[in-house]
């Protein structure tokens, strides 16, 4: 009976070790400090933010409609960034200016063709934001990226049309100062708390 019980404990604890996880923090080197080893460990960033103090419910109310606007916008400018990184290359890769043009012209109406519907429900806020997340996202501002795949010209055309709706295609992101709240919650939605 003694040896079953043995068996039987011994075959808990082995379930019990292989039922743990492993830690995914990486491990890197350390060094031996007065006899002890300081091992050095990558751990997640934990970013901490100052709780709003809202002076009204129309205050509160108006920072959870951009929160929504953001939701909304945000996935336009993820994919933004993938698609520069995906075509860049391919752009540039093409030696005539004739090939690049067809490559922008087909790629514009494949974009159109997946969000018409979606982008004409939108508000002009709606476009001010993309435009903030999309400099975000790709590190150039929405000017800079359309002279740079349609030429100049375009990207004078498509400033003049944002001046008229109260937008700036040449504004850049400042997550540290005017775009604060923006660079929050875009934060907060990338660790899946919104």
């Amino acid at each position: 009976m003694r040896r079953f019980v043995f068996i039987l404990i011994l075959m808990m604890g082995a379930w019990l070790v292989e039922a743990q996880e492993n830690d995914s923090s990486e491990i890197n080197l350390g060094y031996v400090q007065d006899g002890d080893t300081i091992i050095f460990k990558n751990i997640k960033e934990i970013p901490v933010f100052p709780d709003r103090e809202f002076k009204n419910k129309r205050e509160y109310r108006r920072y959870t409609r951009y929160i929504q606007k953001v939701k909304k916008v945000y996935p336009l400018a993820v994919e933004a960034r993938e698609l520069l990184k995906k075509y860049e290359p391919e752009y540039y890769a093409l030696e005539e200016r004739k090939e690049q043009r067809k490559l922008m012209k087909q790629l514009e109406k494949e974009l159109l063709d997946k969000h018409k519907n979606e982008l004409k429900t939108w508000s002009i806020s709606d476009g001010r934001i993309l435009l903030k997340l999309i400099n975000r996202e790709t590190e150039r501002t929405p000017y800079s990226l359309i002279k740079d795949f349609r030429g100049g010209f375009s990207a004078t055309f498509w400033q003049g049309i944002a001046k008229l709706f109260r937008n700036d295609l040449k504004a850049g992101y400042d997550p540290d100062e005017e775009d604060q709240v923006l660079e929050e919650i875009v934060t907060l939605i990338e660790l899946g708390y919104l």
